[in-house]
């Protein structure tokens, strides 16, 4: 009976999809402990101000997963609903970084003593605008049906000349340290503010998938979003609604990327991150296509793609061959999530379950 247990455990262990992710973490575990055990040390030491700190590769990978995993919210439900990708998402986090600054800034020039306004108020205007952009690719997708990739090409292109043309082209610096603490640390809470904000993110989707359908009309939408209509769903509102959460999910990522530094690099600041987040819907093994989803897998996925990155800079390399690395980690999950190479590996999954399964024959003495 046990072993009917253990054996029905693994077998429904192996059909779920957070399986992919926790297969990828537990290789990057296992070649870090082989090459380098210290990879896992965690230290309490000092910040500059003089407040204990927590530090470590460990720590590192939470603090800077927290903004991936936050775009992987709304990545998640962006290519569930619609079938593709927003590929703006990190030129519009410059837009949201720059409209916070803007904000805080108000009329005392790029290099104000003090803030002008409130973070609060800062954030709410850039929440606002990062909606607001949310809802433009949201139209083009769902009502003008254009693909998910060119719809959002447009902000892709232009979104890092927007954000420079709020500022007036000038590099805003915010010297309040109030202001950094929601992107490092606050005194007196050994870990760093972001992984508190991601972990805030991850309730509120699981109380919005919990208590309401939209989950539930997002899959059905991307299934087929013809059937989802004839059973009363309105596929082009809950695209444009699954858009709006991705610009929410932008504008807190944006909070978070201009208060590490105080300040906004135009032309840097989140490049390629649009491709993290996909990679971590990929790795959470939900079909790029739309449809069924698993939440969980994708944000788990988003800290095994920073764990990826973090061990890659332990080994020394340099940061320009990171996507060559993370490509072929892409082309794998692609192939592997072939319907030829599903179709064979579940074929090969039943020759093996049957010959496991397969009693030895015993032949009785006479």
């Amino acid at each position: 009976m046990a072993e009917n247990k253990v054996k029905s455990f693994f077998k429904g262990l192996l059909h779920n999809q957070i399986i992919i992710p926790l297969a990828a973490l537990l290789i990057l575990v296992l070649i870090n402990l082989i090459a380098d055990p210290s990879f896992f040390r965690i230290t309490l030491g000092r910040s500059s101000a003089g407040y204990p700190v927590l530090s470590g590769y460990l720590i590192t990978i939470l603090d800077y997963a927290s903004e991936l995993a936050i775009l992987a919210i709304g990545m998640t439900l962006v290519t569930a609903a619609s079938g593709g990708q927003d590929i703006s998402v990190g030129s519009c986090i410059a837009i949201a970084g720059s409209v916070i600054l803007r904000v805080l800034c108000g009329n005392a020039g790029a290099h104000p003593e003090t803030m002008q306004h409130s973070i609060f108020l800062a954030f709410m205007v850039a929440l606002l605008v990062s909606m607001a952009f949310g809802a433009f690719n949201g139209v083009l997708v769902a009502y003008f049906k254009i693909q998910p990739m060119i719809a959002t090409l447009i902000l892709f292109t232009a979104g890092r000349s927007i954000a420079a043309w709020i500022n007036h082209n000038e590099l805003p610096i915010i010297k309040d340290a109030v202001f950094g603490y929601f992107g490092n640390f606050i005194p007196g809470i050994a870990l760093p503010t972001p992984v508190f904000i991601a972990i805030l993110c991850m309730i509120i989707i699981w109380l919005v998938l919990k208590f309401t359908t939209l989950g539930l009309y997002a899959q059905s939408v991307g299934i087929n979003s013809a059937s989802s209509r004839l059973n009363g769903i309105n596929p082009e509102l809950i695209k444009l609604i699954t858009y709006v959460i991705m610009g929410m999910c932008v504008a807190v990522a944006g909070l978070i990327k201009v208060s590490r530094i105080q300040t906004i690099n135009y032309s840097v600041v989140a490049t390629d991150i649009e491709m993290d987040a996909i990679l971590a819907v990929a790795l959470g093994g939900n079909a790029l296509s739309g449809g069924k989803f698993n939440m969980w897998a994708s944000i788990l996925g988003a800290y095994v793609i920073q764990f990826l990155t973090t061990t890659l800079y332990k080994f020394n390399v340099m940061s320009t061959a990171l996507p060559a690395y993370k490509a072929v980690v892409v082309i794998i999950l692609v192939v592997l999530s072939a319907p030829v190479v599903r179709e064979k590996l579940k074929h090969l999954g039943k020759i093996i379950s049957g010959k496991m399964n397969k009693k030895p024959v015993t032949v009785e003495a006479k």
